[in-house]
């Protein structure tokens, strides 16, 4: 069994009380679209019209070389965290890069793949089987923008 897992609580708090992103700056404020800012909190999609955070975000505990950083949206006022073991709602897109990491933080060569959003579910507990697996990450299949973390449950 999988658990989809947002930012932590405290990280997400952090930025939307101003607090400096993965690159020392702060978050900048916007506007939804509507048309595509999932918040890595909530794990929706922020509304049109509501205000929004962007910022640099780089979900491993410290840098190395395979820590990566990106954007990544948030909603602007403090939002109950999502996750769970159903698939996300803000993953919207046809496809996302599923990508396993060990205890290391470093990736596991040979996991990574383009994966139909629907398949990520099964495809998670596939590569979960491979014990050097510790969790795995969804990225943006076209800009890889991190999405969430899945874990064991």
């Amino acid at each position: 069994m999988i658990r989809f897992s947002p930012i932590p609580t405290e990280t997400a708090r952090h930025y939307q009380a101003g607090g400096l992103d993965a690159n020392g700056m702060p978050p900048e404020a916007a506007v939804s679209d509507g048309g595509g800012n999932p918040c890595r909190h909530c794990l929706k999609m922020i509304a049109e019209g509501e205000a929004m955070l962007v910022l640099a975000h780089r979900p491993f505990p410290a840098p190395q070389p395979y820590a990566e950083l990106g954007p990544i949206f948030l909603c602007a006022k403090a939002c109950a965290a999502g996750g769970g073991t159903e698939l996300p709602a803000m993953l919207a897109s046809p496809d996302y890069i599923l990508r396993g990491y060990g205890e290391d933080d470093r990736i596991v060569y040979g996991t990574g793949a383009v994966t139909p959003t629907a398949a990520i579910p099964q495809r998670s507990e596939a590569l979960f089987d491979d014990p050097r697996v510790a969790y795995l990450h969804i990225r943006s299949a076209r800009n890889n923008c991190f999405q969430c973390r899945v874990d064991r449950a």
